[in-house]
Parts: C-alpha cells; sequence; structure tokens
C-alpha cells in the first residue's frame, strides 16, 4: 500500500540545529535526494536541480502561490513524490502538478496513484486546469522516432519517451514544446563585440543600467510593470494562464526568496533616454553550488520599444557583467518556446546550442 506524507511549508522539522538554523525533515531530504538522482540519472549534472537552499525555500510558499510537497512510502522505502502547487493572486483556476516515481518503482502503478492523488487534491482546491512539464535531453529525440507535435505547432517530443507516454495516458495533451540551449563560456570577443556594436548603434535612443540583486527604488515600479508584462508576452501557447500582477512588493519579495536560496542575480536593462522609463530587461542568475553554470531567467522587450535590437544589447551587456562576477562559470542554460523565433535568433547569433526539449502539458478536468 502506498502512504503518501504531506511535508511542512518548506520542508522543516520544527526544530533547530546549533546554529539557529532550521532542519529540513528526514521526509524532505529524501524528496530532494530522488530530486537529485533523477538529475544525474538524465543530466549528469545537477545545474537544472534545485540545491537544498532552494528547494527549502520554494517549498515554504508564498502570499502568492500555495505550495504542496508529498514523500510518497511502500512500507519504510520511498518509492516516489508528488506536488501540488495553487496560484493565490492570479490563475485561480489552475494547478501545478509534478509526479516523480524512483527508478526501481517504475512500471508498477505508482506514478498512476500518485497523480490521481494530485488531481484530487487540485479538485478540492476548484482547479480545474491542470499543468505540468518534463525535460529531456537532446539526444532522447532521435531520427525515425514516431513523435508527438505540439498544439501549438512547434515542437515535437518522442512517443516512446516514458513521461510522453506517461502524460498522454493520462488525458494531458502537449500544448507546448521549449527548447534547452546552451552557451558555453567566456563568449569569443571576436563573437560578442560586433553584435554589441551593432545593436548599439540602432539603440541611440536607450541608455542601459544594471544592477545585482536589488532594483534600485528608483526602477522597481517599471521593473514590476515589465515583469507583468513578461508573464502575457512570453509564448504560452494554449496554457490557462492569465497575467501576473506585479508591483514593487511582489518584486521586493521574489528578491528575498533568490537570496534566501542563495542565488545571486545579474540584471542589465535598457531605459529610454527622453522619458527615462524602464523598457527592456534580462536576468542571469548563479548558484555557488552550482559554480560552472549560469541561469538565463527573463528577457523583454518592452513592445513599443521593439526594433531596436535593445534584446541583444541587453543581453551581450549582461554577459560581460556576469563573466566579471562569476568567473567560475563554464557555461549559460536558456530556455524558449520553439514558436519563439525571434529569441531563438538572438540566441543563436550568440552561439546558444540545442541543448534539450521541455514539453509544456495540460489538463482540464470536466
Amino acid at each position: 500500500m502506498i502512504a503518501a506524507v504531506g511535508l511542512p511549508p518548506g520542508g522543516v522539522q520544527g526544530s533547530q540545529g546549533g546554529d539557529g538554523a532550521v532542519e529540513p525533515s528526514p521526509d524532505f531530504l529524501a524528496c530532494q535526494a530522488m530530486k537529485e538522482a533523477h538529475a544525474m540519472a538524465v543530466w549528469g549534472s545537477l545545474e537544472r536541480c534545485l540545491t537544498l537552499a532552494e528547494a527549502l525555500e520554494f517549498w515554504r510558499g508564498s502570499r502568492y502561490e500555495e505550495r504542496h510537497l508529498f514523500l510518497a512510502r511502500i512500507g519504510p522505502e520511498p518509492v516516489g513524490q508528488y506536488s501540488v502547487t495553487l496560484p493565490l493572486r492570479e490563475n485561480l483556476a489552475t494547478a501545478g502538478i509534478d509526479v516523480l516515481v524512483a527508478p526501481r518503482w517504475r512500471r508498477r502503478g505508482v506514478g498512476r496513484a500518485l497523480l490521481e492523488q494530485a488531481e484530487a487534491m487540485a479538485r478540492e482546491r476548484g482547479r480545474l486546469s491542470l499543468d505540468a512539464f518534463h525535460e529531456l535531453p537532446l539526444e532522447a529525440v532521435r531520427p525515425g522516432q514516431g513523435m508527438v507535435t505540439a498544439k501549438s505547432g512547434a515542437g515535437q517530443l518522442p512517443l516512446d519517451d516514458p513521461a510522453t507516454a506517461f502524460a498522454l495516458a493520462a488525458g494531458y495533451q502537449l500544448e507546448q514544446v521549449e527548447r534547452s540551449s546552451r552557451l558555453t563560456l567566456p563568449v569569443r570577443e571576436e563573437l560578442l563585440a560586433p553584435l554589441e556594436a551593432d545593436a548599439v548603434d540602432r539603440a541611440g535612443d536607450y541608455v542601459l543600467t544594471g544592477w545585482d540583486g536589488r532594483c534600485p527604488e528608483g526602477l522597481v515600479a517599471g521593473y514590476a510593470a515589465l515583469r507583468a508584462q513578461m508573464s502575457t508576452d512570453a509564448p504560452t501557447a494554449g496554457m490557462d494562464w492569465e497575467r501576473e500582477d506585479w508591483d514593487s512588493g511582489r518584486v521586493r519579495d521574489d528578491e528575498a526568496a533568490l537570496a534566501r536560496g542563495g542565488v545571486q542575480s545579474s540584471v542589465t536593462a535598457a531605459l529610454h533616454r527622453r522619458t527615462g522609463e524602464l523598457v527592456a530587461y534580462t536576468v542571469l542568475t548563479w548558484r555557488p553550488l552550482v559554480p560552472e553554470s549560469l541561469m538565463q531567467e527573463d528577457t523583454l522587450v518592452a513592445e513599443e520599444h521593439r526594433g531596436h535590437r535593445l534584446g541583444m544589447l541587453v543581453k551581450a551587456a549582461n554577459l560581460r557583467r556576469a563573466q566579471v562576477k562569476w568567473p567560475r562559470a563554464r557555461s549559460v542554460l536558456t530556455w524558449n518556446a520553439s514558436e519563439n523565433q525571434h529569441m531563438l535568433a538572438i540566441n543563436t547569433a550568440l552561439e546558444f546550442r540545442p541543448a534539450g526539449y521541455e514539453g509544456e502539458w495540460q489538463k482540464r478536468l470536466g
């Protein structure tokens, strides 16, 4: 019999260690170990896996999202885990679902049982649109495979991939495929300099600014507005996701959560010279426990300011900043929707190369 135990927010057991820090519970550590083992098996590294500090911070939840993590056992043995995330400010009809089964317990009905428990919890909370994702490496897609095409019309995943087969059997539809890409660091100067010079020539009405960790007070309202725009401007295919409501307080909460999780960030942004308005930004993050890898997070140019090479301008400048700030980094990892040809073209020009795929799945409950 499968017994699933819900972990408390943040996965802590309520006791403090000798240094005053709250200790992760054994159940939480078992979930983290399972996640790390999965990352190593699929990718051969932990760069795509949350560190323990990040995971503890994430599963605390926030005033914007409620997060529930469950560890499943058969007898004393951990056999899997599932999670349900519930947005609290917008997207109130949606829930995020994730299921992971330990390798030796796969194909024995454990995953389906855990998925049914996750879906039941979402339904009880009035969430009738469920979303999930999974990643697979580039080499998992081979010529001649049977494929399922995303409803967006861009991107495919192999039907013989176990996670793909599991999602389809459970009634989920593949809405979108994202491509993960990797850039080797340091970027060659003979590549970066002409791209940067061309962008500067086209962006005479704009000036660059930037910050580490905390957005300056005078820019935080404009930054919040761009973060809200990012939630709808990034292609989401047919996913039932609404515009996120960002304000200065939400920006500050996000910055504080990153810091508590041990994540450092570098932001480069563009200001319109005449109005002083913040019109573009890009974000890179770095974690000391995974020092060889940077994550390229959001990049956005406000719609009315597109066509001036601002995307390339802020990305090139932020790469320069990051290489000085985090000299141990050897690559940058990023994700883009397969239909986002404009951003993919910028990344290709910078010599990002394909590294894998991510399926975005959705199921609407009746």
